[in-house]
C-alpha cells in the first residue's frame, strides 16, 4: 500500500525558515518525481516545487514555482525513502496546507492532475 506522510509544518514566524518533509512507504521515492503542493484557505492547490526521479534524462532536475524562487529548496533523502523541502524567509502569504504526491506514470516532473499518490498535508502557519 502506498503511503507519503508529509510532517514539519507549524507555526513559525516571518523571516523565519522551515523544513517540511515526506517520507513514502510501499514505494521508492527514487524512481519517480515527487511534487510539492499548498493550498491557502480559499484558494486553489498549487505546486511549489518539484523534483524529478533519479532516473531518466532529467535526472535529479529541480524546479520552482516563480514565488519560491531563491527561497525553497527540495532535496531527496533516499536513505530514509523522503523528500524534504525547505524554505528560507517565509512570509504570512505562506501560509497553507504542504502536501507532497506522486507521479507514478513517469521520471519526469508533471501537471498537477498527472500526480496519483497525495499525502494527508501538513499545515504551516507563518505569523506576522
Amino acid at each position: 500500500q502506498v503511503q507519503l506522510v508529509e510532517s514539519g509544518g507549524g507555526l513559525v514566524q516571518a523571516g523565519d525558515s522551515l523544513r517540511i518533509s515526506c517520507t513514502g512507504s510501499g514505494l521508492n521515492l527514487d524512481v519517480y518525481s515527487i511534487g510539492w503542493f499548498r493550498q491557502a484557505p480559499g484558494k486553489e492547490r498549487e505546486e511549489v516545487s518539484c523534483v524529478s526521479a533519479r532516473y531518466g534524462s532529467n535526472e535529479g532536475q529541480k524546479y520552482y514555482k516563480d514565488f519560491a524562487k531563491g527561497r525553497a529548496t527540495i532535496s531527496r533523502d533516499s536513505s530514509k525513502n523522503t523528500v524534504h523541502l525547505e524554505m528560507n524567509r517565509v512570509k504570512p502569504e505562506d501560509t497553507a496546507v504542504y502536501y507532497c504526491a506522486v507521479d507514478p506514470k513517469g521520471y519526469d516532473c508533471s501537471e498537477i492532475e498527472e500526480y496519483d499518490y497525495w499525502g494527508q498535508g501538513t499545515r504551516v502557519t507563518v505569523s506576522s
